[in-house]
């Protein structure tokens, strides 16, 4: 794998790892308006990187177009509150499963359980043979 090309899985991982992060923090009434802390913030290659996530099936969409926008850093809200309107995303199985790094460990037990079924296997062969000199 190119440079750019491993340099670009890690930005898409780490995308998912921040968007793991997200947690409601508390909802504004009326019309419950999801505040939410630590949100994937609008970067470069962000879209790109979810639409990727979906892509693989990491990732579904919750809704599709969901005014947006951000608080002030005192807390207060600004009078335009709502600016812009994006997807919100959350984790599939398969998602969680990235984060952890889980098919690495499976493909592993497996290679495991493959060597240890050819070791059992050449034992009892070579058993078999002693057997029949004897």
């Amino acid at each position: 794998m190119e440079d750019g090309d491993a340099n670009r899985e890690r930005f898409i991982l780490s995308v998912l790892r921040r968007l793991a992060r997200q947690r409601v923090a508390l909802l504004l009434q009326p019309g419950d308006v999801w505040v939410i802390e630590y949100a994937v913030e609008d970067e470069k290659n962000v879209a790109e990187a979810l639409r990727t996530c979906h892509m693989r099936g990491w990732v579904e969409p919750l809704a599709h177009a969901l005014p947006t926008g951000k608080v002030a850093p005192n807390g207060t809200l600004p009078e335009k509150l709502f600016t812009t309107e994006k997807p919100l995303y959350r984790l599939t199985d398969s998602g969680w499963s990235a984060i952890h790094r889980t098919h690495s460990w499976d493909v592993f037990a497996c290679t495991i359980a493959g060597i240890g079924l050819i070791v059992s296997l050449s034992s009892l062969i070579v058993a078999v043979i002693a057997l029949h000199r004897t």
